[in-house]
């Protein structure tokens, strides 16, 4: 078990040091840590709903962050260049989030379009239904995306290396608000970027 915690704090810190450099994407990452604890509370009520929490909010904020706020340039600091940060990315990269949330934007549009998605569920009789089916199509592609990739991990790196990802992705929201609380103040100050990489150009 000591090996398994030593890499978890690994990929933890390599996920922080590598693509958390801006104070909006940490502070985007602890609204979105903050509702994706709601979210995690009301999966015991109510599943879809915390589906559409986690998705509308939790991760809109937190893949907003990545996508349009964190420096994309050379990284001085861990010198290495975007593309290989990219490459050796344990878990979704920039190319594997545009699939997903490729698939996240297509999963109301199906229903719209094919309400019963085939035979597959109960059509919606109305827009809270269509809301609550959208909640259980995001749920299920959460869960999907989670255990696609650490199985894929299983293949293409080792079991360990893939439970460590699914446990730190698990867990990233508690992890989150203690090492990004401080972010919204910090940018009310006018600090963009973390001072450990002041000066880097994305």
């Amino acid at each position: 078990m000591s090996e398994f915690f030593k890499q978890l704090e690994i990929q933890r810190w390599d996920d922080h040091r590598y693509y958390h450099h801006s104070r909006v994407n940490q502070a985007l990452h602890f609204v979105s840590a903050l509702s994706f604890l709601v979210a995690y509370g009301w999966l015991f009520v109510d599943p879809a709903i915390a589906a559409l929490i986690g998705w509308l909010v939790s991760m809109t904020t937190r893949q907003s962050g990545h996508f349009f706020f964190e420096p994309k340039g050379y990284d001085h600091v861990n010198q290495a260049s975007h593309e290989h940060k990219e490459e050796i990315k344990v878990g979704y990269n920039l190319q594997r989030k545009v699939v997903l949330m490729a698939l996240w934007v297509a999963a109301p549009l199906a229903l719209l379009v094919q309400p019963d998605l085939l035979g597959l569920v109960e059509p919606n009789d109305s827009w809270t239904g269509y809301l609550r089916q959208v909640g259980m199509a995001w749920l299920a592609l959460g869960v999907g995306g989670l255990l696609f990739r650490t199985v894929h991990l299983f293949v293409i790196k080792d079991v360990q290396t893939g439970l460590v990802w699914m446990t730190k992705i698990l867990t990233d929201p508690f992890h989150d608000i203690a090492l990004y609380h401080k972010a919204p103040l910090q940018l009310l100050r006018g600090e963009w970027i973390d001072p450990a990489y002041h000066g880097q150009r994305g």
